[in-house]
């Protein structure tokens, strides 16, 4: 029996099932957009003739493709299983799981965030499109304001927390690399998990507001060198901003804690 990849030779290779053959050959055509978020299979008895299987085999593919967030399984319903889009956030448990099974700290995501954020905002510059700068300035002037609105207070916590993951996301995913766009998506749902519970840690009347206006600054200098093209600029300017965040961030002993148990 030849190998396959990753397995040694002379290695026994197990046949894959049927319920996972049928599970690839609809994966398939949700990838390849054959079958769409919203629309719903054909019903279980139309699916076990085309199949030639039988329910408990149906139902077994069904399964494989509901842990994957792929489709919804409305029990009791004579519709099919809904197709579904997959979340960035299932991706995120799964990719922490892992993580932590190899003893990775919040702090080790930290700078594999440090790494690959700032040459998102390279890439950014150098690919930025109108949009991209009116929605980056949305967000920047959104947060500009949550300081402006408080005085000599500090922002919302939650608003704060929700325009902050907005603006890095965006740094991502308009970075035109969609590979690190979903690396970046994955590892920023782990952050955005930790920051809510740094912030609920520390985000009370001795945080100081000059820190928060500061920040909404650097956001709103990313926006200008994004418009203006500076890649380099744009990718220095990000890098330390990220640091100095991670200095905050990573503080009152969270830096030390696992992945996994954020999620916990």
């Amino acid at each position: 029996m030849s190998a396959t990849p990753g397995s040694q030779v002379g290695q026994t290779v197990r046949a894959p099932k049927a319920a996972e053959l049928i599970a690839a050959q609809l994966r398939r055509r949700i990838v390849l957009g054959e079958l769409t978020p919203g629309e719903t299979l054909l019903p279980e008895n139309q699916l076990m003739e085309q199949f030639g299987v039988s329910r408990p085999t149906l139902r077994e593919a069904f399964r494989i493709l509901e842990a994957e967030m792929l489709i919804n399984v409305r029990h009791g319903s004579r519709d099919g299983a809904l197709v579904v889009a997959p979340d960035f956030s299932v991706a995120a448990r799964h990719v922490g799981l892992l993580l932590q099974m190899q003893g990775t700290t919040v702090e080790d995501v930290y700078e594999a965030r440090t790494v690959a954020e700032p040459a998102c905002a390279r890439l950014l510059a150098k690919r930025r499109t109108k949009q991209d700068i009116a929605d980056l300035t949305a967000v920047a002037a959104q947060l500009e304001s949550a300081v402006e609105s408080k005085d000599n207070d500090v922002p919302d916590v939650v608003l704060w927390t929700r325009l902050t993951y907005r603006f890095h996301e965006l740094v991502m995913q308009r970075s035109g690399n969609k590979t690190l766009a979903v690396q970046g998506a994955v590892l920023q749902a782990i952050v955005a998990t930790h920051l809510e519970m740094r912030v609920a840690r520390n985000f009370d009347r001795t945080e100081s507001p000059e820190r928060f206006q500061r920040a909404a600054k650097a956001y709103k200098r990313l926006v200008a060198l994004v418009e203006a093209r500076d890649a380099e600029g744009a990718e220095r300017h990000w890098r330390n901003h990220m640091k100095v965040a991670g200095t905050y961030l990573l503080g009152d002993g969270l830096h030390n804690k696992t992945v996994v148990d954020l999620f916990l």
